[in-house]
């Protein structure tokens, strides 16, 4: 959610603080701030909204070799200046910066801040001030730090400042992510995410939670919160710059729906053998073969693409499996099969309410994989095997591309452990996926007439409904979230027969119905409901795959295998909720409200 960085070195600091926040626009932000320090002090520039209104407050005089910024999804406090980050303790010593959620703020502030006069509404707050607290009771700043941690429950990301001491940049981790970047010429710098400082180093130190780092311009010192050192060797960040850049298009989200076709194949490739065979790690298949049921836990878009992992799973591998919300799961899990295998899908490897519930499996014994887009994100590191989507840098809120990895890893997972079983596929998955791929360049070069459907259809609705039976309903459910989350309006997805049982109350003239008949075995019962709101006077807009397709049907997929149907009908609905968006004038790569990586529980 929040993004953070610091820098420590030579150069004047506050552009690259300022385009290390703008590379971390995509995670979600209300306000943003930079705090320098220089031998004069320290100097705050904050303010609400984005990072280009934060940039017309920065003092361009103010030269520093040090600094912290950061951008604030609101949690605690609503959306202001005064409540944007960076915070001070009352003297002006100290200054912080802190992602997560600090459950124990308001304990802390009545048993330890009583007499304290805080600014913000923030639980970050709390922890700059209890600094100040234990520094003016005679401790050393690195104590008084390390002492401050040890009574935070939570999570947290935090670098903080000293005005007494502008030559060192102290940081912190629990739960929440930070990287330390390596320079080469006399600085370092900190980032939530690697790409926020590639455009000074590629050479990243990963923080463990409840570790301390002091930075400094020539050295980096890691310890525990017992003051114990810990050496840890730096990786290489393999990102390409351009990557995370927009080029010609628009707008990140279009051009990450554009490059799906080559994910595909990206991931076709990665995961073929030197036979030319699909493949996954052996111990990965033996973990999935030794469970009696598998537990697939992840939320939105993620989760989504869960539930069509379990048809792939159940009809092929022939394992069951369970798909939770991770939100649920972690405060409400269910009674437990004899030897469970879990299974985490998360774009960024830092979705909370997924690691919440791995902590939970780990401590039971269970063993985990993560199915993730980010090598060495926590989730990857702390489950006990991987499954990268290889999908490249998603920066727009909405996922597009990830989604769809997701799908495709998943059906090469459930396709080699059916072939360890000695299942028939009857069906050569590394072909099909290559049709999938050429049917999805098919469908992003059709994007005048999703233009057209989301000029015919949304424009002006409050609301609109998706349908579908099978694997097509879950699909429907992507859909729904796609144009909710960027177009803002109410979307809902349902299974085709369940519109009867309470649903079909919301029908009124000319209400958007947007329905997939990919499915050959349910395509009489989904257009059977698609007449029931029609006569009730919804607009229905048809999506089908050829074969199936009938007269009036709005648009047809072009065929590929209907087990995999998933992975190019999504394409359809991503492109008609960017236009839908677009053209309602909503902020397409950075919603209102929303985050890309939820950090928080």
């Amino acid at each position: 959610m929040c993004g953070i960085v610091g820098y420590i070195g030579r150069q004047d600091c506050k552009e690259i603080l300022l385009r290390g926040l703008e590379k971390l626009e995509y995670r979600g932000y209300d306000s943003a701030g930079i705090a320098t320090i220089n031998e004069n002090g320290v100097q705050v520039f904050k303010e609400k909204g984005r990072i280009a209104t934060l940039r017309e407050v920065v003092d361009t005089s103010v030269q520093a070799q040090a600094g912290i910024g950061h951008t604030r999804w609101a949690t605690h406090g609503v959306p202001s200046r005064t409540n944007a980050h960076p915070h001070q303790s009352n003297s002006g010593r100290f200054t912080l910066v802190h992602n997560g959620v600090i459950e124990n703020y308001s304990i802390l502030q009545r048993e330890h801040l009583e007499n304290v006069n805080l600014k913000s509404d923030t639980d970050t707050e709390i922890i700059v001030q209890l600094v100040e607290k234990s520094v003016s009771e005679g401790l050393e700043v690195e104590e008084a730090f390390r002492k401050t941690l040890l009574q935070l429950k939570g999570s947290y990301a935090i670098a903080l400042l000293d005005k007494e001491n502008p030559d060192v940049i102290y940081v912190a981790k629990n739960k929440s992510p930070l990287l330390v970047g390596l320079g080469k010429d006399g600085f370092n710098v900190i980032a939530s995410d690697a790409m926020a400082m590639l455009q000074v180093t590629d050479q990243y130190v990963e923080i463990m939670d409840k570790e301390i780092v002091i930075l400094k311009a020539e050295s980096i010192a890691i310890k525990d919160l017992q003051g114990n050192s810990v050496e840890r060797a730096p990786y290489t960040a393999e990102l390409d710059v351009s990557d995370i850049e927009k080029g010609t298009y628009p707008h990140y989200m279009l051009k990450e729906i554009d490059e799906q076709p080559l994910v595909m194949r990206r991931i076709i490739e990665k995961y073929r053998n030197e036979n030319g065979e699909l493949s996954i790690d052996s111990h990965i298949i033996e973990s999935v073969n030794d469970a009696d049921r598998i537990y697939i836990i992840a939320a939105g878009t993620s989760y989504h693409a869960g539930l069509v992992g379990k048809q792939f799973m159940e009809n092929w591998a022939k394992i069951p499996v369970e798909v939770h919300i991770a939100s649920e799961f972690s405060y409400n899990m269910p009674l437990l099969s004899e030897k469970p295998l879990f299974v985490f899908i998360s774009q960024s490897g830092e979705t909370a309410d997924s690691r919440a519930v791995l902590v939970q499996v780990k401590q039971k014994g269970y063993k985990a994989l993560t199915i993730t887009n980010v090598p060495g994100s926590t989730l990857s590191r702390e489950a006990d095997y991987t499954l990268l989507l290889h999908a490249g840098p998603e920066i727009a809120v909405a996922s597009t591309k990830a989604y769809t990895a997701q799908l495709a890893v998943l059906a090469i997972l459930a396709a080699v452990t059916a072939q360890g079983k000695d299942l028939s596929l009857q069906f050569d998955l590394t072909k099909e996926l290559g049709i999938v791929a050429n049917t999805m360049e098919v469908l992003c070069g059709q994007k005048e007439e999703m233009e057209k459907i989301a000029r015919e259809y949304l424009i002006t609705t409050r609301n609109c409904f998706f349908i579908g039976r099978s694997v097509d309903y879950y699909v429907g459910l992507e859909g729904a979230l796609k144009l909710k989350e960027i177009s803002y309006i109410q979307a809902e997805g349902f299974a085709g027969g369940e519109l009867k049982h309470g649903t079909i109350a919301l029908i009124e003239d000319g209400t958007p119905i947007i329905a997939l008949a990919t499915q050959e075995h349910v395509n009489l019962g989904i257009r059977g409901n698609v007449k029931e709101v029609v006569a009730r006077g919804a607009n229905p807009c048809i999506i089908s795959m050829k074969g199936l397709e009938e007269e009036g049907d709005r648009f047809i997929i072009p065929a590929l295998h209907e087990a995999l149907s998933p992975l190019a009908s999504v394409i359809p609905l991503q492109l008609i909720s960017y236009y839908a968006a677009l053209h309602r004038g909503c902020d397409v790569d950075k919603p209102r409200n929303l985050a890309k990586s939820v950090t928080v529980e």
